[in-house]
């Protein structure tokens, strides 16, 4: 019994001790503090640090779990639309054929620059076939485009109507690719009894670019990009 008295005066006494440490601190100088406050305020920043730390990482864990979360139904739609492209593989290579075949059908309807002396000697000629008169045949300044050049033809014809309807016609029928745009007829002559009209139009027609005016028209898309990018 005195044993365990003794033992338990002397705990009393080291706690006492220890909470007469922590009795009168003047916050304003932590540096002259006891020893044991010292410690316990040095455990208690350690924690803090920790506890922030944690959080903070904990936050960021959970900003990229819901992000990946938002892209979840992104990805499964684009998983499943490879999946059936990879199915339809065999139909989707038939298809790129079939369109590769088309646009090469449509480029040999664009001559090239040696030909169209012969296509506007072709639209000339559909017009006298008809009967018509040329009052006007005006090529304009060649237009070069991404990957084709076009040329503007003004031109003026009169006859009767059902030739210049044919005339139209046979001009759509011509081998390589011609418009007609902003066609305007009316009659010849005011108070002409003839029944002759007159038809104005732009005759619009396309040849491909040969290798030198592609390499042109590359460089300068790349200076102007290029310019743009300084900007």
């Amino acid at each position: 019994m005195a044993k365990a008295s003794t033992l338990n005066f002397e705990v009393t006494t080291l706690l006492d001790q220890a909470a007469a440490q922590f009795r009168n601190l003047n916050t304003k100088e932590p540096g002259q503090w006891p020893a044991l406050p010292k410690a316990a305020a040095w455990l208690a920043v350690g924690a803090a640090v920790v506890v922030a730390g944690w959080f903070a990482l904990l936050t960021d864990a959970t900003d990229e779990l819901e992000a990946a979360r938002q892209q979840e139904p992104q990805l499964q739609a684009t998983f499943r639309d490879r999946l059936a492209q990879a199915v339809n593989l065999g139909e989707l290579r038939k298809q790129k054929l079939q369109v590769q075949e088309y646009v090469t059908q449509l480029e040999k309807q664009l001559p090239g620059k040696a030909e169209m002396d012969a296509l506007l000697s072709d639209i000339n000629q559909a017009g006298l076939g008809r009967g018509l008169q040329f009052e006007l045949f005006r090529p304009g300044q060649v237009q070069v485009k991404d990957y084709y050049a076009e040329l503007p033809i003004d031109i003026r014809v009169s006859g009767r109507y059902h030739d210049i309807g044919s005339f139209a016609a046979d001009v759509a029928n011509l081998s390589r690719i011609v418009t007609l745009q902003n066609l305007s007829i009316g009659p010849l002559q005011a108070r002409d009894a003839s029944g002759l009209l007159a038809m104005e139009a732009t005759a619009r027609t396309y040849r491909y670019l040969d290798e030198v005016e592609i390499a042109e028209q590359r460089a300068a898309a790349a200076a102007k990009k290029t310019a743009g990018a300084r900007k």
